[in-house]
């Protein structure tokens, strides 16, 4: 009893990042796989290796997957996920809510609830214990190892009676739960990639083992290597932009903007203005910080689909 005491007292006289390092190391002895995600990971990144044969090999593969990181990374993940479900950063029609969302559950980054209850939380206690993926336990626990480890600071169920209600409350966020309608939706996407490639080959007149090559090749490029850049760019917001890169300001976390992962990740990469102004719809300050979100986002209002869009307020730089 005497010695948790004496425990006790030596942890209440630690910086608390060091509380949260150590605390980690002691939670390492009892780590346990969440096969639910480490799976998963592994067969998608698998799947992905696959481009690297010339038997699935394509330009217009390599086109898709271009053209799917925006569609899925910028429009469902920074846009949908992030900046519309999570912070409210504006409000848009209900259908395009719905299309924002369905496109963020294509990238195989769980429920747009549990996301949301995760980054929230993530903001309340940024770089402190609670933080579902700080980096100061290390840049791999940032960067995916909080997914794949259990820990008590992601588990869904009390996050998101803490800090999604009003999502688990949606009939259109609690149907995407119910019975993990969110993977089927997520496989549906995958399919489509096959079928699409498929019948256009089939429509051209081609046998049906090009048939079969091309549409392979959509899925490979558009899907999984897709999958993989979007899942990098959004881990990387976690764990990159929480330990290497500049400051515009103060903020009591070690939050930082980086050019490499402000494109990577479709402007989510300037990380210590989105934690300056947590609710702004737009991250990057200027032409130096290009935030492709935002500019899509200026589009939508521009044309009268996004509307009470939130801006940082005026602050000094540091």
């Amino acid at each position: 009893m005497d010695r948790r005491e004496n425990l006790a007292e030596d942890m209440d006289l630690l910086d608390p990042s060091e509380v949260c390092v150590r605390k980690s190391r002691a939670a390492q002895r009892s780590w346990r796989i969440k096969w639910r995600y480490a799976l998963p990971i592994i067969f998608v990144h698998l799947i992905a290796l696959l481009a690297c044969l010339p038997w699935f090999f394509s330009w217009t593969g390599v086109v898709v997957a271009a053209l799917s990181s925006y569609l899925f990374g910028a429009l469902g993940m920074a846009i949908g996920y992030h900046r519309l479900v999570t912070h409210r950063s504006f409000s848009c029609p209900r259908w395009l809510e719905c299309f924002f969302v369905i496109l963020g559950v294509c990238c195989g980054q769980e429920s747009p609830t549990v996301w949301a209850a995760w980054h929230r939380k993530h903001h309340q206690a940024a770089d402190k214990e609670g933080d579902p993926h700080t980096p100061i336990r290390g840049f791999l626990w940032g960067h995916i190892g909080w997914l794949v480890i259990k820990n008590n600071n992601s588990e869904p169920g009390p996050l998101i009676e803490r800090y999604a209600p009003e999502l688990a409350q949606d009939p259109f966020y609690a149907w995407l739960e119910v019975g993990d309608n969110w993977i089927k939706v997520a496989l549906l996407s995958w399919l489509a990639y096959f079928v699409l490639g498929f019948a256009i080959e089939s429509f051209a007149g081609g046998p049906t083992i090009d048939s079969i090559q091309f549409g392979l090749s959509l899925l490979v490029w558009g899907a999984a290597v897709r999958t993989v850049v979007v899942w990098h760019g959004t881990w990387s917001v976690n764990s990159v932009t929480h330990l290497w890169g500049y400051r515009n300001y103060d903020t009591p976390d070690s939050s930082r903007n980086n050019l490499v992962i402000g494109l990577l990740a479709m402007g989510e990469g300037w990380h210590n203005n989105h934690h300056a102004f947590p609710r702004s719809a737009r991250h990057g300050n200027s032409w130096r910080e290009p935030d492709i979100a935002w500019l899509t986002i200026r589009l939508l209002s521009a044309v009268g689909l996004a509307r009470d869009v939130a801006l940082p307020r005026t602050q000094p730089f540091r």
